[in-house]
């Protein structure tokens, strides 16, 4: 369920109109729920506000806000762009979802919403003595909190889609899928064995992207049919008509009554891929990023060099021991999925790199050191793909690269790979 929610969440997070709804409907709630104090009759102790001036406060707050607003909408436009052609254009979900930028936003256009329609009341008579110095004490924390948010807003648009910025969104999203993985690498299912794929498939009856699985809706349906079921397209795979999501079979007795339609809908489907369910997605992103930096129109090997460390901080965070507390057992267990494997994982982060950086000597090099550093980890699994990624990387280069010196250095470098 909290999965579930999570999931939600983060869609709606994409979204840029939520917040701002959301905000408009409390500021105009805001105005009404502000007659409220004048049934207390507490006149005789609050000061006696000019309704005039909270009309001119109003009035400049209505004005104001209507140009941040606008300011604010082609900033994040600005922004948006530049993340897309800058990076790539797969980052654009988590750019759009800037924390601070969609606060922003809300407050700006609530604030105008909200002295619009109190400036309304206020001229209409609305309120009595409370009420307006209610609606004056509002527009005062409305304001402070308008040019709070402004100045954060600031500091955070300066940043808002610029390359640095954006890769450091894409690696956070793609650890915090990698740790999530991590205590539950078959997402609360069984293991698969060596004959997952026996038994009656069940394909997906729409082109897409599997974006989640509901693990406990496919458990509910075969403990209630006494099914076993074994996913066999994992969040990231790319899913069409007569493709397998998942195979059935049966404690005993016939196939032929069971509801697939159940089991498709515990598959999430979608056009794009989703950075929450699917570690290997941020990975690929990460891994565009720099190749789009390698390529000849933009030359930055810089820029990948900075994301080849940060492969090695991601695959080593995926090496760690998974604490106890932490780990998700099994519990599912009529669902059996399988886990990601190793090789898939520094395919997806290190292949582009290395072929697009095969004629850099100084990417070469920090590929080397790179896998030197991973083959160190006290994990034999992440040793070996590292020694072998090694000797792909080096035949790449010795293909790519002219200059005997360079030749040598790379070579030397490849030989110091899983030394330790």
């Amino acid at each position: 369920m909290l999965d579930r929610l999570r999931f939600l969440i983060n869609r709606v997070g994409e979204k840029l109109w939520v917040r701002p709804l959301a905000t408009c409907i409390l500021s105009v709630i805001t105005v009404f729920v502000a007659k409220t104090v004048d049934g207390y009759r507490i006149d005789r102790f609050i000061p006696a506000i000019n309704t005039d001036s909270i009309e001119s406060l109003l009035s400049i707050v209505a004005a104001s806000m209507l140009v941040i607003a606008t300011f604010a909408v082609g900033s994040m436009v600005s922004a948006y762009a530049s993340a897309s052609s800058n990076a790539t254009p797969r980052s654009f979900s988590l750019v759009i979802s800037d924390d601070v930028s969609q606060k922003a936003l809300s407050t700006f256009i609530g604030a105008f919403i909200f002295s619009i329609i109190a400036l309304m009341a206020l001229k209409n008579g609305y309120y009595e003595k409370a009420g307006s110095f209610a609606i004056f004490v509002l527009t005062l924390a409305v304001l402070a909190m308008v040019i709070v948010t402004f100045l954060r807003w600031v500091d955070s648009i300066a940043r808002l889609g610029r390359l640095g910025g954006t890769i450091d969104k894409v690696e956070a999203a793609t650890a915090d899928a990698l740790q999530r993985r991590r205590c539950a690498p078959t997402l609360g299912g069984t293991s698969t064995g060596p004959h997952h794929n026996k038994g009656l498939a069940v394909n997906s009856g729409s082109v897409g992207y599997v974006q989640r699985i509901d693990v406990p809706a496919l458990q509910a349906f075969a403990e209630k049919s006494t099914l076993r079921i074994t996913v066999a397209a994992l969040p990231g795979s790319f899913s069409a008509p007569g493709k397998a999501l998942a195979y059935v079979s049966a404690d005993s007795g016939s196939l032929q009554d069971v509801n697939t339609e159940q089991i498709e809908k515990a598959f999430v489907m979608g056009n794009d891929r989703k950075f929450d369910e699917d570690p290997r997605f941020g990975l690929i992103v990460l891994s565009e990023i720099a190749s789009r930096a390698l390529s000849p129109a933009v030359n930055d090997p810089g820029t990948a060099i900075d994301i080849i460390g940060r492969f090695v901080r991601l695959f080593a965070l995926w090496s760690k021991p998974v604490a106890h507390d932490n780990e998700q057992a099994c519990l599912y267990n009529r669902v059996a999925v399988p886990t990601i494997l190793l090789d898939d994982l520094f395919d997806d982060a290190f292949t582009a790199i290395a072929r697009d950086g095969a004629g850099s000597i100084e990417v070469v090099i920090r590929l080397q050191k790179a896998f030197q550093s991973l083959a160190s980890i006290d994990d034999t699994g992440i040793r070996d793909v590292a020694i072998k990624h090694a000797q792909l990387s080096l035949a790449r280069a010795e293909k790519a690269l002219e200059l005997p010196e360079d030749l040598n250095i790379a070579r030397k470098a490849a030989g110091l790979v899983g030394e330790n």
